[in-house]
């Protein structure tokens, strides 16, 4: 049943962004230490993801479906279901690794059965909750790209679980009423929403248009950058692949899909500021995705019961800017500004010729 402790973390945690605990007193070896000594473990873990996993710390494929099978695993959770007294999911506990025959099936988990397959074996090699591998993967992964967030990191989910209610993860075909209605339910605010779709400026298709798999959302899916921000509020000209396809709409860039419901939330009255808020500054965008995914991380989960175990978590490189860009070849007239509170920053266009994006090879 839904409880109020949980209540309390679902609506309070994402206040502040990750700070690593300074009180470290267990030696885990290797020059490493812990605030605890139960975290000792993750630092194998750690060794084994980055060399045998992400392909020794790049942000690649494996980075982009770890981190969306963070959120696909966490969604699945219903606050007025367990208001209702009907079981709405466990939240972040590692049922869509537990129940993968059921869950992967959900027409919102495309393609997830690819990337709950590869990390299940390292959950059972380190003896680890499949609800605790995913967040980690998903925390180490982000890590490694290019001004990244450094995620908080909870350890000490529960392996006991039942599989999550269908529909309950939104969809690229969805209205913006939709995913608000859908999110707001697992005690997100609008605001919360766009934070979470920070995540896509390293994110690519697979599915969407299944021609042209590996097809990213921006110019630049190998940076935790503002791009996707600037990119999304672009007009759009141009299918990358074979054609308009349910939840996609037209891009700016040769080479890169948008999403559909990107496209209307970027142009939202209830989203648009908030959006646009990222354009021009990077480091906000971090900090808002980082509180935030503290919030998605331990939906459902008791937090008193779990460990910090965020001092594991690598530090990432130094954004290379705060400002994102227009690609090559536009101007802040291509921009369909939808806020209508706040003017649109100045941005400086890259020089060259017109922007064609190369899409992420799948691995």
């Amino acid at each position: 049943m839904f409880s109020f402790n949980v209540l309390i973390v679902i609506t309070t945690l994402a206040v502040t962004a990750y700070t690593a605990p300074s009180d470290k007193n267990a030696d885990c070896g290797n020059g490493r230490v812990a605030a605890d000594a139960s975290c000792c473990l993750w630092f194998d873990v750690l060794d084994d993801l980055q060399t045998n996993f992400f392909d020794g710390g790049e942000c690649g494929e494996e980075v982009h479906e770890s981190l969306r099978l963070t959120f696909h695993d966490a969604i699945g959770f219903s606050l007025s279901a367990e208001s209702q007294g009907i079981f709405g999911g466990g939240g972040a506990d590692g049922s869509i690794m537990h129940f993968a025959e059921i869950e992967t099936n959900f027409h919102a988990n495309q393609g997830v059965d690819e990337i709950v397959e590869k990390q299940r074996p390292f959950a059972i090699k380190h003896g680890v909750s499949f609800g605790d591998f995913i967040q980690f993967a998903g925390a180490v992964g982000v890590s490694n790209c290019a001004g990244g967030p450094r995620l908080q990191f909870m350890a000490g989910r529960s392996n006991v679980t039942q599989p999550a209610p269908d529909l309950t993860v939104p969809e690229p075909s969805d209205s913006v009423d939709a995913i608000l209605a859908r999110m707001g339910d697992a005690g997100f605010s609008s605001d919360e929403v766009v934070d979470l779709l920070a995540s896509h400026t390293v994110a690519a298709q697979d599915h969407v248009d299944p021609t042209i798999p590996g097809t990213p959302f921006d110019s630049t899916p190998g940076s935790f950058d503002p791009q996707f921000f600037v990119e999304t509020l672009l007009q759009g000209t141009l299918f990358p692949g074979n054609g308009s396809n349910v939840g996609e709409v037209e891009s700016p860039l040769r080479g890169e899909l948008r999403l559909q419901s990107d496209f209307l939330l970027a142009r939202d009255s209830r989203t648009a500021c908030q959006w646009q808020s990222f354009v021009a500054n990077q480091s906000r965008m971090v900090i808002r995705f980082q509180a935030a995914m503290a919030k998605l991380a331990v939906l459902g989960q008791n937090v008193d019961a779990l460990t910090d175990c965020s001092e594991v978590i690598p530090v990432p490189s130094v954004a290379q800017s705060n400002v994102g860009t227009l690609p090559a070849g536009k101007t802040l007239q291509d921009i369909e500004v939808s806020c209508l509170t706040t003017a649109f920053p100045t941005l400086s266009a890259d020089p060259g010729p017109a922007t064609s994006v190369a899409p992420v090879p799948p691995s």
